[in-house]
């Protein structure tokens, strides 16, 4: 195995879509910084999200990921779990969008008003949907038969990686926001109507409550968890395909399954759970100021409003 540094970052398939997203994203996030002060924590943590995101798609790793699970797993975890923590951990989204020249700017408010801008905005923050998502993607394409196609396709590798980038980066973008939550007026009459609209309706400006924050990352990693000790514990080899491609390194098929179960299992859970603790961390924050109402204040808020609407 060639250890060589630029053997490394040499792209094992060249994208320039890709590149020029990457050198897109660093051109409005510098210029975004020098509109807003960003403090250093938030800088280093944007820029190793960045590079990890990098490295992981656009390298020789690439190469090593398609021959050997446990490395593929990794990958994912990044992908999926700590890159875009790292990215959204930053917050970079007032940051970029300072950074995109005026007219873009303009033309980004009025679009996010318009019809089409909401329905979309809705649809990559709802808080059903975008968590359902994050661990649908993860489990689907570990399914060995989507598994093999998905390795042997280009095309279907590529929507794979990508998948699970921007699922992560939705999820992560409920997960990790600071603001208070103030619950949806509910005006359905039925259960069913209310539950129905519920679904659909966020809060704001916040769009889950801050002890759905704090659930939500245990709900999501229990199924992880469970096909990762799966795969760790399975003594026969599911995905064949990396024995057909030729393993990168001299491991048994068992072996690198197992490792990269365990990788699936507890490192995966150890990210999760750090956002877990940041939302706790959130949630006490709004406590303490005084920002997050309690469930008795918003009832008497939504029933203000309900009275302002009838007169």
């Amino acid at each position: 195995m060639d250890l060589d540094l630029m053997h490394w970052l040499r792209p094992w398939e060249f994208s320039p879509t890709l590149i020029a997203l990457f050198i897109l994203a660093g051109w409005l996030f510098v210029r975004g910084t020098r509109v807003h002060r960003v403090t250093l924590a938030r800088k280093l943590l944007f820029w190793t999200g960045f590079v990890i995101l990098y490295l992981s798609l656009h390298t020789h790793v690439d190469y090593y990921a398609e021959r050997m699970f446990f490395v593929h797993r990794i990958q994912h975890l990044v992908l999926h779990h700590l890159g875009p923590l790292l990215i959204m951990g930053a917050y970079p989204g007032q940051v970029m969008r300072a950074g995109l020249p005026m007219r873009a700017r303009v033309w980004l408010r009025d679009y996010r008003r318009s019809f089409s801008g909401r329905f979309i905005t809705g649809l990559l923050t709802n808080k059903i949907l975008v968590p359902v998502l994050f661990v649908f993607l993860v489990l689907f394409w570990l399914l060995p038969t989507i598994q093999f196609y998905s390795m042997l396709d280009w095309r279907l590798y590529r929507l794979m990686n990508w998948s699970v980038v921007f699922s992560g980066f939705m999820y992560w973008n409920l997960i990790l926001d600071r603001r208070p939550y103030v619950a949806p007026v509910l005006t359905a009459k039925t259960r069913l109507g209310r539950f129905f609209q519920w679904t659909i309706a966020s809060g704001s400006p916040a769009v889950l409550s801050p002890g759905a924050r704090i659930l939500s990352p245990i709900i999501t990693m229990l199924p992880q968890m469970i096909v990762g000790a799966v795969i760790t514990f399975t003594t026969t080899d599911i995905y064949p395909l990396f024995d057909l491609c030729g393993r990168a390194l001299p491991m048994s098929a068992v072996t690198d399954q197992s490792i990269g179960g365990l990788t699936m299992w507890i490192p995966a859970a150890m990210v999760e759970a750090f956002g877990l603790l940041f939302a706790l961390a959130t949630m006490m924050r709004l406590s303490a100021k005084g920002r997050q109402k309690t469930g008795r204040q918003m009832r008497e808020m939504r029933l203000a409003q309900q009275q302002l609407k009838v007169v």
